[in-house]
């Protein structure tokens, strides 16, 4: 079933749900799937820390466009509410001038969580993992039939 503010759905979707499943491709074009841990940002930047060394970070380095799928999985089956996202990703450098806020909307949210509050020296160049992000360029909400209706979230 259609809600009637699909953009409110979706975004109610994002709110409520802490693991995206990114899938990314290899040089050769072979796909992977991965379950991360995220933080959002305006639901338009979506932030998550992993090792450099991960086949879906490789995979981010190589070819940037990746595609994301947020849901709920625990409701029965046929009452799915899912968002997909396009984007394009890429490792946070410590250069960039959004590295600071991108560090403090995950640490936010992680310790929100009860998780741990992450800082930059955990996402150092010397550290085990690094920051990455997604950045939107077109979200869908799972509709009737299994149909993604494109959704603009401001």
């Amino acid at each position: 079933m259609t809600p009637d503010d699909p953009a409110a759905a979706a975004r109610e979707i994002l709110n409520a749900n802490r693991y995206m499943t990114l899938a990314s491709a290899d040089a050769e074009g072979e796909p992977w799937a991965s379950p991360v841990w995220f933080a959002h940002s305006e639901y338009r930047e979506f932030f998550w820390i992993s090792r450099p060394d991960a086949r879906h970070s490789r995979n981010v380095a190589l070819r940037p466009r990746v595609a994301i799928v947020i849901f709920d999985s625990t409701v029965p089956e046929g009452e799915a509410a899912a968002v997909y996202v396009e984007a394009g990703a890429a490792e946070v450098p410590e250069s960039d001038p959004g590295r600071r806020r991108a560090i403090e909307v995950y640490a936010l949210r992680s310790a929100v969580g009860g998780g741990i509050e992450f800082t930059a020296a955990d996402v150092a160049p010397t550290a085990e993992h690094r920051l990455y992000r997604a950045t939107a360029t077109a979200h869908y909400l799972l509709g009737e039939s299994d149909q993604r209706l494109p959704v603009t979230l401001a």
